[in-house]
């Protein structure tokens, strides 16, 4: 085998951020918005993406650096890795686990380490939790095994048949920040605040049910009302309430932050996908049309 491509999806949670911190039920989904990474044997090691061309490189390419020595034992010289991606970096669309995910399943493949898919799942939580300090299996597990789960059971729901809409801020925010920020108001005000995480929680229980039924005006009201409970813990921001709001306007059954928040983007669910991308373009967003998709990491 010369070279070997592979592909891994970025994700939105249709609900339960910041909830599923304190044990609370989340339901995550893969969209088809992919990161792709070409991995080919070389004389020593090199990546090459939008960041630049660089050796292992803890500063511009952590992810890929940590893939690499994870690797290490299987991999006689060096190798080559490419990286193409559709994934906003650092969106709170999951593009760290996807690199992550699609660069350690290539070099499996590649090398014929022999690793299951599990096993991708859990190294590539542990690669992301060295590089960020703290990370949520969620995202690499969603990335490597695709469709939509619960969190923390892991059960597999059907796949919503309605576009989804995504719209990206532009602007960045840490995740760790932002947990650490809801701790503290979890703190001061415990009697307010732990409600509004269990609601959250709940959302994600009618949630389920809706998904199963897809119904997807229910879905809706329930990701707007789950949007208005994030706005409550203090990670909203202006920027994506006003897209989240431009799309209902424009015919979204439902829109909400998508992610740890305070930036980053927002999710909505509609049957006019072109009038909901559209509106929040001119909110001054950026938009992306995808759908739900069955499909983890794979090979191309």
């Amino acid at each position: 085998m010369t070279m070997t491509t592979c592909s891994a999806p970025g994700k939105i949670y249709f609900f339960g951020e910041h909830a599923v911190v304190y044990g609370e039920q989340a339901t995550a989904c893969a969209v088809d918005i992919r990161t792709q990474v070409t991995v080919r044997p070389d004389v020593e090691h090199s990546i090459n993406s939008s960041l630049g061309i660089t050796g292992l490189d803890m500063t511009k390419h952590p992810y890929v650096t940590r893939c690499i020595r994870e690797m290490e034992p299987f991999i006689s010289d060096g190798v080559r890795i490419d990286i193409s991606s559709e994934l906003p970096v650092g969106s709170g669309l999951g593009s760290s686990a996807a690199v992550t995910i699609a660069t350690l399943f290539a070099l499996s493949l590649q090398f014929d380490t022999g690793h299951t898919l599990d096993e991708i799942a859990v190294m590539g939580h542990d690669i992301e939790r060295i590089v960020q300090g703290v990370a949520s299996p969620t995202d690499t597990y969603v990335s490597t095994m695709g469709g939509v789960i619960t969190i923390p059971a892991r059960k597999g729901l059907a796949l919503p048949a309605c576009p989804i809409v995504i719209g990206y801020t532009g602007s960045f925010s840490s995740t760790r920040e932002l947990v650490g920020n809801v701790g503290i108001l979890k703190e001061k005000f415990p009697a307010i605040v732990e409600p509004v995480i269990s609601t959250i929680g709940k959302l994600s229980m009618y949630g389920e049910t809706a998904i199963e039924r897809q119904d997807y005006h229910e879905l809706g009201r329930l990701m707007d009302i789950n949007h208005g409970l994030l706005d409550t813990l203090g990670v909203g921001s202006s920027e994506l309430s006003k897209l989240v709001w431009a799309s209902r306007h424009a015919g979204a059954w439902g829109a909400k932050t998508t992610g740890a928040g305070g930036g980053g983007c927002m999710v909505a669910i509609t049957d006019q996908p072109d009038e909901v991308a559209e509106a929040i373009e001119i909110a001054g967003g950026q938009a992306m049309i995808t759908r739900a998709t069955p499909y983890g990491v794979k090979i191309e």
